[in-house]
């Protein structure tokens, strides 16, 4: 089961892991002799994440959660805690609403938007921090985005939050070196899940365009949610022990070139 440098012992808790990226990184950790924790909100998804981990051979547990409220993330806690000692934490739920600039977009999306993807940050890591604090090589990964480091129009809330996420992770690996949790952030770019679909659609795109993009070829090109996990995974492994307090861009190249001016 073990692959080597992976987590081979403790337990791994995912957030989101009912689809897309958290599926794919609650995979991941699994191949690699983890125990993992697949959280969602939808009791169904991380149900069907957990039996397809187990089927491929893995272990695996399925837990209800939204994760935006504390006494859900304690709980959370409290299963993985029964299970053994929580080694890596991986803060992938969040949502997308694009199509909302500051002139659109309600208060009350607004302040859904940074309870998903910045307050859960921080509430399911003070719920599981007394059981990686047990250890000497506990990981926080915390996913933000592209959208953190370049602007797309009409996306406020998603790129503020992810801007927060990054802050958040930094400030993070300064407070938890003592106790030995290193703690990282990764910023995708277009990933190949419901909620990419979704926003590009709402955004004008149309299918033609999304499958072109399907193409290596073309800097920040449409990639699967396996290519983010594999990073996450190498993040969350004792091979990266030198790697703190940053966030790794795995964009295909998407912010590496310069527009040209019409």
């Amino acid at each position: 089961m073990s692959e080597g440098d992976g987590p081979s012992d403790g337990v791994s808790v995912v957030t989101g892991a009912g689809q897309g990226i958290g599926r794919a990184v609650a995979a991941r950790l699994a191949a690699r002799g983890s125990h993992v924790v697949c959280v969602d909100r939808v009791a169904d998804s991380a149900a069907r994440t957990a039996a397809r981990l187990r089927a491929e051979g893995g272990l695996a547990t399925e837990c209800t959660a939204d994760v935006s409220v504390a006494a859900e993330c304690e709980a959370v806690a409290e299963v993985a805690a029964g299970i053994g000692r929580v080694r890596v934490l991986c803060n992938v739920a969040g949502i997308s609403p694009f199509a909302t600039g500051v002139d659109r977009v309600g208060e009350d999306l607004w302040d859904r938007v940074f309870a998903v993807n910045v307050k859960s940050v921080y509430l399911m890591s003070r719920a599981l921090l007394g059981s990686m604090r047990s250890g000497e090589d506990g990981v926080v990964v915390n996913m933000a985005s592209v959208h953190a480091f370049a602007a797309l129009e009409q996306s406020a809330p998603y790129a503020a939050s992810k801007g927060a996420v990054v802050a958040l992770t930094r400030q993070m690996a300064v407070d938890l070196a003592p106790s030995r949790i290193r703690v990282v952030a990764v910023a995708p770019g277009a990933v190949d899940t419901p909620s990419s679909y979704t926003g590009a659609l709402g955004l004008g795109a149309d299918a033609t365009e999304l499958a072109i993009l399907k193409d290596p070829s073309h800097l920040g090109w449409l990639a699967d949610p396996d290519d983010v996990a594999e990073v996450v995974a190498f993040l969350s492994s004792h091979a990266a022990r030198f790697v703190n307090g940053t966030t790794v861009v795995v964009d295909g190249g998407m912010l590496a070139q310069l527009p040209r001016s019409s």
